[in-house]
Formats: structure tokens, C-alpha cells, sequence
């Protein structure tokens, strides 16, 4: 696996654990990834998380218990998800879940990283 998903790599399961807040995928080149409903919310594609550009990021705190409330495809190139906490105007691409899965303890720990740093909180 190179790391990150040739455009073309399309999702051939996707089932969400509603218990253990899991988002599973699996793409067609036989890639499956684990994504917790956190991560995922953190990592969130919008602009109200990304901002309008560099710099502008805001970070996501207290999303330990988010889950998630539905998922709907958009077209043949993404998902958007609805996260019990309101949010749901990020489009996640087929092309994004793949690169979250394949460098998922890379992004998390930057993501702990960067809550330590505010002195801010998981919970």
C-alpha cells in the first residue's frame, strides 16, 4: 500500500458501529480502514474546521463521545456525515478517507499534540 488512495480507489463496504462509534471502509484495492467517529470529526473537510485557509484552522476540542447520525453518498465521490453534535457540512471524498485510514496515527497524534499544546481537552 502506497499511503494514499490513487483517485481512482472507490469504497466497496462502508459500515458504521454505532456502539464502538467505527466508521469501517473498504476500498476495492483492498485497503480497510477503522475510522473512529472522533477522528473523523476532528478531521473534519469543512470550512468551519479548516477554515478559509492557512492558519485559519480551528481546533476541535471535547469530541471524545461524538458519533455519528447518518451517512449519505454524494454522487460517486463522497460522503457527507452527520455527527450527533450537529455538524454535517464537511464532504468526506473517497480520495480523504483513504488518506485519514492510511495516516491515521500520524494525524491523530498531531491532533493530541495540538490539543496539549492549547491545554485543551478531548472531553
Amino acid at each position: 500500500m502506497s499511503g494514499l488512495a490513487p483517485d481512482a480507489a472507490q469504497p466497496v463496504e462502508i459500515q458504521l458501529h454505532q456502539v464502538s462509534k467505527i466508521l469501517e471502509i473498504a476500498f476495492d484495492d483492498g485497503a480497510r480502514f477503522e475510522l473512529p467517529c472522533e477522528y473523523l470529526r476532528v478531521h473534519s473537510p469543512s470550512a468551519e474546521v479548516r477554515g478559509h485557509g492557512v492558519g485559519q484552522e480551528k481546533l476541535q476540542t471535547g469530541k471524545m463521545h461524538v458519533g455519528i447520525t447518518a451517512l449519505e453518498p454524494v454522487g460517486h465521490y463522497a460522503l457527507k456525515i452527520t455527527f450527533d453534535d450537529g455538524h454535517d457540512s464537511g464532504l468526506y471524498s473517497w480520495t480523504y478517507l483513504y488518506e485519514l485510514g492510511a495516516k491515521r496515527g500520524q494525524y491523530w497524534q498531531q491532533y493530541l499534540d495540538k490539543l496539549a499544546a492549547a491545554g485543551a481537552s478531548r472531553e
